[in-house]
């Protein structure tokens, strides 16, 4: 039910402020805080075995769709990025949500570099390599995707609603190709790819969770069946995707159990979003049950040490003696 004007306390200008203490909003705080203590940089990323694998251990089928999942990465962050500092930073004024998108923004941006470095380092012929790194443009299952999302950017609906698009994008359109790279890691190949894949895929669904988090703040929530029907679209659109990057069976991956990992993944995000489930499928992955119960322990074990970020987190805003009633 909608309440009286369709008033939304994020989008309220006088949440507006310039000065960040006293912490007005403890849970979006916090979530913010654990995004900043999970920090990395392309530099951590050792890719100098996966050329080996890459010419040695990948069929013809593999390295498909490898490089297709690359390829819609490549763009693909960019358009996340776009639609943070377009639109999300000006949309919603509590600053807490602010700062936690200005830094999204920045993990997007080692994202990129990342892929792009991938893409490098795989590809040697340059026609081929200007392909892939404008695939939201020369692949029509990737601009597909893309178009998707940037209708969602040019849009005029409500907040809310875009909130949700997004999500979307950063919890389904990711999904498959996260789940594919996982697979990979199960047969020990691309060391500097999977590890890679762990970090963002660990990102991304940090983001999706802190969407998930603002749209359970919204007053006026969108009618069930139409959010069921913006997600049926984006899965119908991604199963495509998944269908044409995986033409041929692969040992323990087809196209056929991937669209059914799509439709988990997409009815988990309803649940996420307080919403009911529309498909009832079962993970048909084992293998991304294991990777989901490994969990951030190793994160840790794979970085550097002097990258490790022990001190964030360890002091809150709590720990100040700010607070509201200062």
């Amino acid at each position: 039910m909608e309440t009286k004007n369709n008033y939304e306390p994020l989008l309220d200008p006088k949440e507006q402020r310039f000065t960040l203490f006293p912490i007005r909003h403890q849970d979006i705080w916090k979530s913010y805080k654990e995004q900043q203590a999970s920090f990395w940089t392309a530099e951590e990323i050792d890719l100098s075995k996966d050329r080996i694998d890459w010419d040695n251990k990948l069929n013809k089928d593999e390295k498909h769709f490898i490089k297709h999942i690359l390829a819609f990465f490549a763009g693909s962050d960019g358009i996340v990025n776009m639609n943070l500092l377009e639109r999300f930073t000006s949309d919603v004024q509590v600053l807490e949500a602010q700062i936690t998108y200005t830094y999204q923004a920045m993990m997007e941006s080692i994202h990129s570099e990342v892929y792009s470095l991938l893409i490098d380092t795989y590809i040697d012929n340059p026609a081929e390599k200007d392909q892939l790194f404008n695939a939201i443009e020369t692949i029509p299952c990737i601009k597909k995707k893309a178009d998707w999302a940037l209708k969602w950017i040019k849009s005029d609906e409500r907040f809310s609603k875009r909130l949700i698009a997004f999500a979307i994008v950063e919890g389904i359109f990711f999904s498959g190709a996260f789940c594919s790279i996982y697979w990979l890691k199960t047969r020990g190949l691309m060391n500097g790819l999977c590890i890679s894949n762990e970090f963002i895929a660990r990102d991304e669904g940090s983001h999706c969770s802190f969407a998930c988090l603002l749209y359970s703040k919204i007053l006026n929530r969108i009618d069930e069946n139409e959010v069921k029907q913006i997600i049926k679209d984006a899965v119908d659109i991604e199963k495509e995707f998944i269908i044409e990057s995986l033409p041929c069976r692969l040992i323990g991956m087809n196209s056929e159990l991937m669209s059914q990992y799509i439709e988990f993944v997409a009815d988990r995000l309803l649940n996420q979003l307080g919403y009911s489930k529309m498909y009832k499928t079962v993970n048909p992955f084992d293998f991304m049950d294991k990777i989901c119960m490994e969990g951030k322990q190793n994160f840790f074990e794979q970085r550097p040490s002097q990258y490790r970020n022990a001190s964030i987190g360890n002091k809150t805003s709590n720990d100040y003696t700010y607070s509201e009633d200062f």
